[in-house]
């Protein structure tokens, strides 16, 4: 009772019975299995920003940042008649190497990461939409499921599974697999010291000898690989890709973070609360339209039951620490 997550399980909890009650829809196992799906688009990120909110930092460009990286590996691949693999190899590094940047700026410079990443977010915003303009003269990428490699990198990236007559998508399993390796990380592994250290006191940490500079960095580079994931994703599921996607979900990553117990202040968090509130998230964002209600207030119903759960987390919050 005393982890940051419990909110967390008690809001989606909450959650799920709200939707179970009111969208009839919501209680079939196909229903489960979009939620799941969804809740692991947002939840693969969440994972990432998660660790870097523990880590007292923010960014603000990996919603643009996943629209980057498949738009990259699209045009690349295309425009070069290369192998998708080529492309996908190239967009990784230039993923890590953009988080790598942001984390360097923040530390060299002293400047808050939000107003650091918020140049990132307009700059990658921009270009998606100029850069793709330029070389494919449309807002599109062109389809590459006829080019070499499309089959095994969908595989990978966007195949589907069949459990039990349910089809699951492959990322609910990446999800999984990350938020066990995130969980690890954080909660056995030196490496997760740091990032709590480096979070909740890093005069101390530098102090006792903890790499606060390598840590921050390679955050923002882990956030930068989980949008490049999802970014892969987007693309062979749908093998073209949008340029004007992906802003405003950053947002989104961030809520996921809060709701599953992440501090802004940093120190404190979890992956398996980040689990939680992406969970929460898919519910809410299924769950609206299972129950058939009015799109136009989509945001409304987001925001308000995001809202109740926040309050939640904080209410069980004020609790554990009047027990403790």
């Amino acid at each position: 009772m005393a982890t940051p997550e419990t909110g967390a399980l008690a809001g989606a909890v909450l959650v799920y019975l709200f939707f179970f009650a009111v969208a009839p829809p919501f209680r079939d196992l196909s229903s489960l299995s979009t939620v799941l799906y969804v809740s692991s688009i947002y939840g693969i990120p969440a994972l990432a920003v998660a660790m870097l909110m523990i880590g007292g930092e923010f960014d603000l460009s990996s919603g643009v940042a996943v629209v980057s990286s498949a738009l990259l590996a699209s045009m690349v691949s295309y425009e070069l008649t290369a192998n998708v693999w080529v492309g996908v190899a190239l967009s990784l590094v230039a993923a890590l190497g953009m988080g790598a940047l942001n984390g360097y700026l923040v530390i060299r410079t002293g400047i808050p990461s939000f107003l650091v990443t918020l140049g990132s977010f307009f700059m990658l915003g921009g270009l998606n939409l100029a850069g793709t303009r330029l070389v494919t003269g449309s807002v599109a990428t062109p389809s590459i499921s006829d080019m070499d490699g499309f089959a095994s990198a969908q595989a990978i990236f966007a195949s589907n599974l069949d459990l039990g007559g349910v089809s699951l998508r492959i990322t609910v399993l990446w999800w999984l697999l990350f938020a066990a390796l995130a969980t690890w990380a954080l909660r056995r592994a030196p490496f997760g010291n740091w990032i709590f250290a480096v979070g909740g006191a890093p005069l101390s940490a530098r102090a006792v000898g903890v790499p606060v500079r390598r840590v921050k960095i390679g955050l923002f580079m882990t956030v930068g690989f989980a949008a490049w994931f999802v970014g892969m994703h987007q693309l062979f599921a749908f093998d073209t890709v949008q340029s004007g996607e992906g802003v405003g979900k950053e947002f989104y990553y961030i809520i996921a973070a809060v709701v599953g117990g992440c501090l802004l202040t940093g120190g404190q968090g979890s992956a398996v609360g980040a689990v939680l509130g992406a969970l929460i998230f898919g519910m809410t964002t299924q769950g609206i339209v299972y129950a058939g209600w009015n799109p136009d207030w989509f945001k409304f119903f987001v925001g308000a039951l995001l809202l109740g759960v926040i309050l939640l987390n904080a209410g069980v919050r004020r609790w554990q620490e009047a027990r403790a």
